[in-house]
């Protein structure tokens, strides 16, 4: 109950800020705040287990979903920016050596392993492939393998991006 209740909240209070200023009662309409309180109860019923565990309740500290912007708005985006500038420069360059790779994550948690396979997506010229379901082990398609990458057994996840150790600040947040 108390991760329905924490879910609903912060449904509820993104679509708050999403909506605001166009209402009579405060920033919002009555049917802007009785369509906020609808979603979140639906969003709130289908993704509770998601956000909160009925053992773990690191998620609902608001210090932690603070860190999120941080995160993307600082390393993620540096990241994304050499990445796009690297895959420009293999793509008019023509040294593209593509292949699948096995990264070991270290994360324990499915939020956690969720955020970085999604990390890695969105920086260009990688694309997480698979995760395996019995350990944290991630497959991913990469637009340039380093020669010596194919015959390792699994890459280190901080070995995929450039500067930021994407992996510790995803510890940070999700773990």
């Amino acid at each position: 109950m108390i991760a329905f209740c924490v879910t609903f909240l912060l449904v509820f209070c993104i679509y708050l800020l999403l909506t605001a200023g166009s209402g009579t009662i405060g920033f919002w309409s009555a049917s802007e705040l009785v369509a906020g309180a609808g979603l979140g109860i639906v969003v709130a019923g289908i993704t509770r287990k998601f956000l909160c565990r009925s053992d773990n309740y690191r998620m609902a500290n608001p210090l932690r979903l603070l860190l999120i912007p941080v995160y993307l708005l600082g390393p993620f985006l540096v990241e994304v920016t050499l990445a796009n500038i690297d895959v420009a420069g293999r793509v008019i360059t023509g040294r593209i050596r593509p292949g699948i790779i096995r990264v070991t994550s270290e994360l324990k948690t499915d939020l956690g392993i969720f955020m970085l396979a999604n990390s890695i997506t969105l920086t260009p010229g990688t694309i997480t492939v698979d995760i395996e379901e019995k350990g944290n082990d991630l497959f991913v398609h990469k637009i340039n393998i380093m020669p010596g990458d194919e015959q390792k057994e699994a890459v280190p996840a901080r070995e995929l991006f450039s500067i930021a150790d994407i992996p510790a600040w995803i510890r940070r947040i999700a773990e």
